[in-house]
């Protein structure tokens, strides 16, 4: 490979007057650009041949990865299982090539994808109405929250303004909560990582709008004693809201409204699949139950992200009422058995069963000096991608891993063969871990220069 094309900014395989293009015979006539609109100078532009373009980008392309080329062990929260079919649904021209402004009366296809889609949700969550509106998780977060808040000032209860919050929550928990106005309360977790139901009952009174709870978990373990606290936090007047962010393994074997949960929000991008590694695109649809239909927002006439509605409702329909049931049984299978597999080599600070993911606290021999960044980089060296690290922020050498449904026990078996291997590297040349990944066409990059000394653009390559 000419390392030249692969190395190097395409910026610098620029050579003045080179063309990669010929544009088509102006049939407009020539027009003045107004002078507040034109540039002081001209842009910075390469100036390449064709081949040079397509050579450079298709090289650097080979760097991407994704579920196409190897197991990705960050499970629902980035990648996952997303057919190609339901990408040729959503991109189909009827559905495509709406305009948010046409009228009603030529987009009853996509109303009535949107009416079906609500239809399976209920069904699946155990709740009666969503509204699409919201973008994605954390918009949905503040949604629901602002039902809530909406619900308690309908009844003239206005001193409603804690959210309890468990010491295990997404961050989005805490940050929804504080921009609608509200005051967060955390309560603690027990030394199994699940909620402390007796610090729970010393923050529950009439100041209380609402408990917002993950089950499973962050450390993808089942809250066990939901009932018990559904029915405390109704006895105190609040709500249970719901955080969708790991409703995979629940598909199928239980329903948020069959727990007690008021208000949800779905991350329709992770359960129902949409690619959205790199931070889009994806959509929060917010259910509520009975009897609070009334608070969803209803004061924009568009739908949210309506792509990914599609897919989520190609995907369901693909599945169909028998194998969606089979999502969450095959996510906690897989889990558990790269747990049991693992966990003679790596910590596991709170054994038992888990659902769809689970949290090693780095390595069990901690006198290699081997960090969890450390196996994430040497994991590259061997063709996969890392999990999620240092998250979440309980244990301090977080290895949060989460394999997904649709993964064979062959690529699971080769994860587990390499994991084991790198604990062996970090007993026998733990250099050889601290120092990689080598494989790679960057090597070990200094995260904290990149992250206080950007360099975003040729200009400031070229000063360098």
């Amino acid at each position: 490979m000419n390392n030249k094309l692969y190395g190097n900014l395409i910026f610098e395989l620029s050579h003045e007057g080179r063309r990669g293009y010929s544009l088509p015979k102006n049939r407009f006539g020539n027009y003045e650009v107004p002078q507040q609109l034109r540039r002081a100078h001209d842009a910075e532009l390469p100036e390449c041949d064709e081949m040079t373009v397509v050579r450079h980008y298709t090289n650097h392309s080979a760097n991407n990865f994704g579920v196409n080329n190897g197991f990705y062990p960050l499970g629902s929260c980035t990648m996952k299982y997303n057919p190609c079919i339901n990408e040729e649904v959503a991109a189909m021209p009827q559905f495509a090539g709406l305009h948010p402004l046409q009228p009603k009366s030529t987009t009853a296809g996509a109303q009535a994808v949107v009416t079906l889609l609500e239809r399976s949700l209920c069904e699946l969550t155990g709740l009666s109405a969503f509204t699409f509106k919201p973008f994605a998780g954390a918009h949905g977060e503040l949604t629901g929250l602002m039902v809530i808040r909406a619900y308690h000032e309908s009844r003239g209860d206005d001193k409603r303004i804690k959210v309890i919050v468990p010491d295990s929550a997404h961050g989005t928990n805490p940050a929804s909560a504080a921009v609608c106005g509200l005051e967060v309360v955390e309560v603690k977790s027990l030394a199994d990582g699940t909620v402390d139901v007796e610090h729970l009952r010393t923050l529950l009174d009439d100041s209380v709008a609402a408990m917002m709870m993950t089950n499973p978990n962050t450390l993808g373990l089942f809250e066990k004693n939901i009932p018990e606290i559904a029915e405390m936090v109704h006895a105190c007047g609040g709500l249970m809201y719901y955080d969708g962010a790991n409703l995979n393994p629940m598909l199928g074997a239980c329903r948020p409204g069959d727990m007690g949960f008021d208000v949800m929000h779905i991350n329709l991008h992770k359960t129902f699949s949409t690619p959205h590694g790199g931070g889009g695109p994806g959509a929060g649809p917010v259910g509520v139950r009975k009897g609070l239909e009334s608070f969803l927002p209803c004061v924009s006439p568009y739908q949210g992200n309506f792509a990914v509605m599609m897919r989520a409702y190609a995907y369901i329909l693909t599945l169909g009422r028998e194998n969606v049931k089979l999502v969450g049984p095959l996510a906690t299978l897989n889990a558990n058995y790269i747990k049991e597999s693992l966990k003679d080599l790596y910590l596991l600070p709170i054994d038992g069963l888990c659902k769809h993911e689970f949290v090693f606290d780095g390595l069990k021999d901690k006198s290699t000096g081997v960090t969890t960044m450390d196996v994430a980089k040497r994991l590259l060296d061997y063709g996969y991608h890392a999990p999620t690290i240092y998250f979440p922020l309980l244990f301090h050498e977080s290895l949060m891993i989460e394999p997904t449904e649709n993964e064979s026990k062959d690529t699971i078996d080769g994860f587990i063969e390499v994991m084991r291997r790198i604990a062996k590297e970090a007993v026998e040349c733990p250099e050889d871990v601290k120092s990689a990944p080598h494989n790679t066409p960057i090597g070990r990059v200094d995260d904290v220069l990149a992250a206080k000394h950007p360099v975003v653009t040729w200009n400031q390559l070229k000063a360098e």
